[in-house]
């Protein structure tokens, strides 16, 4: 579907160019690049064709609270005299969002602004699916690198070149029961959940929470999941300092050592005792929502389920055990797909949308995302927010998926890395093996010719 929000709206731009088809994109060469992901269906609830051409095109993958709050930011950059018109897209989630993506922008005929996690930047950017950013532009609306944190802002580039600015960070995090917590002696002075420091300590952690509770400690939905595990291990593995690397041809750069001293952690962790291993990600909301267990490893997007239950609601960044701080994360950002001769006033106007849309990121904070332009996090407002300002700084010390064509958000990399973890979870193989097999699958992808390069 589309929609279209507008308020005094910017001069028409030139006509649009023919509507991109299979038949054109695969005479022009570029076919391969709507396999960036297994295909998807091509059918979408508009295209940018449809839209007004005074109108700025934008794609989007929000849906459900995320789409509203969406909606409302673009409502509050459409008003006034500067305000824009625009015809915002909303598809599917998934495979299927970042095919259309690819043959879109393969064809020259895109949307003028798509989100993008940015862990998939690597698959776009180098193929030429993507224009970069014109960083002195951008600086005139008040943007700038400086607005970001580096350990995000590192990965908005290619070759030394822009191509994302960052809607937000949206870490892998802990949620927990005050009460239980409390209980547990877990909190500190301020009444929030104590840093860990070690392995050994999250595993009492564990074992205090589930005396508090009565039930189990910390629950953790994994069990047919694409992405749990792989996000889990790749947040204690950052933790020990070493790297993850996927380099075009391979092999793997991997430290074994580091990776099966994780993995043999996270069997520790999740016991099947203290701390169940065999739930799915339904299974262990509903135990933390039943009062089940006192903490549980999630994503930060189901803050607001989580705080429509009535429970003393806390939530922190992932609990650091090893040498270093690490959380795994994504983020949203803006993108421009590639266009074929983009007329410079409607991609002035691109930039100006971008920069504003960062700038009323405190409205995106709400459903639990970290604002990436940091500017928002020094507001009153955010610091007032509970619990979102308790995991803040999770952007500072963000690790995303290894910069490769294949991996990223939704991505047959990270489903192959879990296949192993979860294995190795619910005790049918050691952590030996599976590190194993994480890098014979990492070496089977490394394999594949890159369908952009």
């Amino acid at each position: 579907m589309f929609t279209r929000f507008s308020a005094s709206p910017p001069a028409p731009a030139p006509g649009a160019a023919p509507d991109l088809t299979r038949r054109r994109l695969l005479r022009n060469g570029t076919a391969a690049a709507g396999a960036l992901l297994a295909a998807g269906p091509l059918s979408g609830c508009a295209s940018p064709a449809a839209a007004d051409d005074s109108a700025l095109s934008v794609w989007d993958l929000f849906q459900g609270g995320d789409g509203m709050l969406m909606d409302d930011m673009i409502k509050a950059v459409s008003k006034g005299p500067q305000g824009f018109e625009v015809e915002r897209t909303i598809l599917d989630w998934g495979p299927s969002y970042y095919t259309k993506l690819a043959m879109s922008a393969a064809g020259g005929r895109a949307s003028d602004v798509a989100i993008m996690h940015l862990s998939r930047l690597a698959g776009y950017a180098p193929g030429g699916l993507l224009d970069p950013f014109d960083l002195e532009l951008l600086a005139e609306f008040g943007v700038s690198q400086k607005d970001f944190a580096p350990a995000v802002w590192s990965r908005t580039q290619h070759d030394g070149t822009v191509y994302a600015i960052p809607l937000d960070v949206h870490p892998f995090i802990v949620f927990y029961d005050k009460e239980a917590a409390d209980k547990a002696g877990l909190l500190d002075s301020a009444g929030e959940l104590a840093p860990m420091g070690s392995p050994e300590a999250l595993l009492d952690a564990g074992k205090a929470l589930a005396k508090a509770t009565g039930q189990k400690g910390i629950l953790f939905g994994h069990v047919t999941d694409t992405a749990q595990t792989w996000r889990q291990f790749a947040a204690f593995y950052a933790q020990t300092g070493a790297t993850f690397t996927l380099p075009d041809g391979g092999p793997p750069q991997i430290d074994v050592d580091a990776a099966v001293r994780v993995v043999t952690f996270m069997q520790q962790l999740f016991d099947g005792r203290t701390n169940p291993n065999n739930l799915d990600y339904n299974g262990a909301m509903a135990g933390f929502l039943g009062g089940r267990g006192g903490m549980i490893m999630l994503g930060e997007w189901e803050l607001p389920t989580l705080k429509k239950s009535g429970i003393p609601l806390g939530a922190a960044r992932f609990p650091q055990v090893f040498e270093k701080p690490g959380v795994y994360t994504d983020s949203h950002s803006f993108v421009l797909p590639h266009q074929e001769n983009p007329d410079p006033a409607r991609r002035r106007q691109a930039h100006r949308y971008v920069a504003e849309m960062v700038k009323q990121s405190l409205t995106w904070a709400s459903a639990g995302h970290i604002p990436a332009y940091q500017p928002v996090l020094a507001e009153p407002e955010y610091a007032a927010l509970d619990p979102q300002s308790s995991y803040a700084d999770a952007g500072e010390v963000a690790v995303l998926d290894p910069p490769n064509w294949f991996a990223g958000a939704a991505s047959n990399f990270q489903n192959r890395m879990c296949q192993p973890l979860q294995a190795a979870l619910l005790g049918n193989t050691s952590a030996e093996k599976a590190v194993r097999q994480m890098v014979r699958e990492a070496d089977t992808l490394l394999r594949q010719p890159n369908p952009v390069a």
